[in-house]
Parts: C-alpha cells; sequence; structure tokens
C-alpha cells in the first residue's frame, strides 16, 4: 500500500531501499522558503541500522503489511530470547537487542505478538503494561511531599522507574512496558 511521505507516523513499517524500516520518531518541518518536509528517523528491522530522511509531500513509500502471530515467552539463552509459537509449538530464538529495552519487562510464560514479514520474524510486541515488584525505594524527604513528587525507585527486573511518594519496597505495581513509567498499584 502505497502512502505519501509526510503520512508517515511512528511505528509504521515502510519499504525503503530495497530494506525494511520502522519509523521511530517524525518531524513536520514547514520552512519559510520552500515545500513542507517530513523528517523521519528510520530504523533497519533486519540489521538495527538507523536512517534520517526527508521526505516531502510529493513522494511516496511502499507501508509493509506484517503477519502477527502469537508467541509465548519460554527464557533467556544469554543474549538470546526464547519463543515458542502457541499454535505448533515450535521454538524461536531472537537477539535481544531486536525488542531493545522493553526486553526487561519479559516474564516467563508471557503472550507476546510476534510480528512476521515473509516467514522472518522481524519485531516482538509486548503487553503495554505488566506487574512488577519494587525492590528497592528511596526514602521520602519531609515537605516533599506537598507538590506532586515522584521519587526513583528500582523494580524486580534492574529497572529504575519513578513512583508517587506513598510506594515502598515490596509493593507491586503496574508499569507501562515502552514508556517505562508507573502506571498505578497493582491490585
Amino acid at each position: 500500500m502505497k502512502i505519501s511521505g509526510v503520512d508517515i507516523r511512528p511505528g509504521n513499517i515502510i519499504e525503503y531501499e530495497g530494506g525494511i524500516w520502522r519509523a521511530v520518531k517524525i518531524q513536520h518541518t514547514q520552512p519559510g522558503k520552500g515545500g513542507a518536509y517530513m523528517q523521519v528517523e528510520l530504523k533497519n528491522l533486519i540489521d538495527g541500522r538507523k536512517n534520517n530522511v526527508r521526505f516531502r509531500s510529493a513522494e511516496t513509500v511502499e507501508r509493509v503489511r506484517l503477519d502477527t502471530k502469537d508467541f509465548q515467552f519460554l527464557y533467556h539463552d544469554g543474549d538470546q530470547l526464547v519463543f515458542m509459537d502457541k499454535e505448533n509449538y515450535e521454538q524461536v530464538q531472537l537477539p535481544e537487542d531486536l525488542i531493545g529495552e522493553p526486553a526487561a519487562f519479559l516474564q516467563d510464560g508471557m503472550d507476546v505478538i510476534m510480528e512476521l514479514h515473509e516467514e522472518r520474524p522481524i519485531s516482538v510486541q509486548l503487553p503495554d503494561t505488566v506487574e512488577a515488584t519494587i525492590v528497592e525505594a528511596d526514602a521520602v524527604v519531609k515537605g516533599q511531599t506537598a507538590s506532586s513528587s515522584y521519587k526513583p525507585a528500582m523494580l524486580d527486573n534492574g529497572v529504575r522507574v519513578m513512583v508517587p511518594p506513598h510506594i515502598s519496597a515490596g509493593t507491586k505495581i503496574v508499569v507501562d512496558v515502552y514508556e517505562q513509567t508507573y502506571v498505578r498499584r497493582a491490585d
């Protein structure tokens, strides 16, 4: 499906210069002289390269449709992640850097959605939020509670997040996987 260069949005997968790329960041620029363009930061889904490209409204790019399949995360194997196809129980190994920072939130048995291009795994979508336990939280400084101040806390997976002052070590919270932020207390 062809789309205009200025219609590219973050998360779109496009075919560009013979490769499959994901739009990471976009910035619409309208200079005083000349036509408007979209500055797009692209990440190659095959080899991980990054590229900044300007697309004008007259240019079109091919938007790639990916197949999605349900998988289950099994375990870490060094810097490899092992997933199982929920239909035929086949196992797939993928490098951890394919997922990036959200890989820290993978839990054994977690259901994920794998995106495939021509039967080749390209990316993995985790749930938007997960439950995690706080193992270490800084003490609240007296007098800071009047405004909505947050304090740093360490989760059981080693990720640091900012939490409200009333949250203490041992508390289960819900965390946004992609933003790595506190959402709410777990029930």
